[in-house]
């Protein structure tokens, strides 16, 4: 990771240790904080604060770490879908200003009604008034 001094940046100073998939460019590490079993960040080496800084180069390597994650995840625990996020500044949640890729394993009942993913990230906001979700 990069020179943890130039930044105060505890993903730039992970130890080797917590990794658990790496390429060039990216690393992969369990959240520290699961919302669910497997739950794994995915990061550039990089200290960037947006996704939107990232190369095309550092998107293929995190794109190829969430795919290795996530064949290891179908192998060990088997989810039945996944949610994959990204929070891009304070006003989205991201508590951590280097960029990382969340890949949430999911699991029936995990949640009483997962109708509309990641659209409930503003509460309310997940139903279309237009489709029933049958529950």
């Amino acid at each position: 990771m990069e020179d943890s001094s130039l930044t105060d940046c505890p993903f730039c100073a992970l130890p080797a240790e917590r990794i658990l998939e790496r390429n060039d460019q990216a690393i992969a590490v369990a959240d520290a904080f699961p919302v669910s079993p497997g739950h794994t960040l995915v990061m550039p080496r990089r200290h960037l604060a947006s996704f939107f800084e990232l190369t095309k180069d550092e998107i293929l390597s995190i794109h190829d770490l969430l795919d290795r994650v996530r064949q290891r995840l179908d192998a060990s625990l088997k989810p039945a879908g996944y949610n994959i996020g990204a929070n891009v500044g304070p006003v989205s949640g991201q508590t951590i200003l280097h960029v990382h890729i969340h890949l949430i394993p999911r699991f029936p009942g995990d949640v009483a009604d997962p109708f509309g993913g990641v659209r409930n990230t503003i509460p309310g906001r997940g139903r279309y008034p237009f489709v029933d979700s049958g529950t």
